[in-house]
Order: C-alpha cells, then structure tokens, then sequence
C-alpha cells in the first residue's frame, strides 16, 4: 500500500501502522533519490506499507509508478483536488486496484473539486471534465435544473462516505 499525506503528517502514519499492524514492514519516504543516494526501488525495499508526502509525490512519481500498488490512500485529499495541478495528474497516474481519498474539506464549494477527486478514486465514473461541467456543475451551481443535484447524490452514493462533525465526535 501507499500511503501519501501531508508532510507534516508522514511520521504519524508511519507510526500508527506501526502501532496497529505491527505485522507489517512499514516504511516512509522523505527525500528524492537524489537526496537520499537511493532509487525509489531500493527506499521501497521490501515494504508492504509505503509512506510518502504529496510534495515527494510529484518529485518521485517515475519511481512509484513503476509499482503496481494493491491500494493508494490520499490523506487530505484537497492536495489532489486541482484536476489541472501536477499533483492530481501524478495521483491520476499511479497503478493501484483501490484508491481512497480522505479530506476534511467540503465539496460544497467547487464541483470540480469533487469531479476532481473522484477522477483518482472512481475513475471513468465521470470521465469527461467537460461533460461533467456542462451536465453537473453548471446547472446545479447556477440552480437553473435542481433535479441534477440529487441524480448525482445518487451515482456517488456507492463511493463516497460523508460524515458531519458531530458524527465524528
């Protein structure tokens, strides 16, 4: 699996793998192969959980994308939300049967956020950016069809899990 956080929150989740499956060889990468004097290959290692951050991320994307992971988890997955930014696009493009994104960040703001995450998460569920817009996004940010609001609460059901905050308490 591979992990990728924010930076300030690597050593966190290398911890509480450590403390909850301590089964499991867990390792983080925190420099480019460069800095370090290892490939991306060698860091890795033998590693079953792989920690890295959304900066090292787009530096080191070659390297992990020459694994096939068995899950990605984008932990505050607003770092991911920008479908123009480099940092979506190297998400987008990393091998992985299950891809899960986690965020605190509400997607009532930008629909494109949402269109965004669920580009990584669920591909080919909406495939086009510009179908999505012209289909989803205008007609509900605008309030011209309301309908398509709740049609598309519908299709996202199955792969999204929101929770409020005083469910989280």
């Amino acid at each position: 699996f591979l992990v990728v956080a924010p930076t300030s929150v690597v050593p966190n989740w290398v911890a509480e793998c450590r403390k909850f499956v301590p089964n499991l060889t867990v390792t983080s990468i925190t420099a480019t192969p460069k800095r370090s004097g290892a490939s991306v290959k060698d860091m890795v290692g033998d590693a079953q959980v792989v920690v890295t951050s959304y900066g090292l991320l787009r530096l080191i994307v070659d390297g992990l994308d020459e694994f096939t992971w068995d899950g990605i988890i984008f932990d505050e997955a607003q770092f991911i939300k920008n479908h123009a930014g480099k940092t979506h696009q190297c998400a987008r493009r990393l091998d992985s049967a299950f891809k899960l994104a986690i965020t605190g960040t509400p997607m009532e703001n930008n629909l494109m956020e949402l269109w965004s995450l669920l580009s990584v998460t669920a591909p080919g569920l909406f495939p086009s950016p510009v179908a999505f817009t012209d289909y989803f996004r205008k007609p509900i940010e605008s309030g011209s069809e309301p309908e398509r609001l709740a049609t598309l609460r519908r299709r996202i059901k199955p792969v999204m899990l929101r929770r409020t905050k005083s469910q989280v308490a």
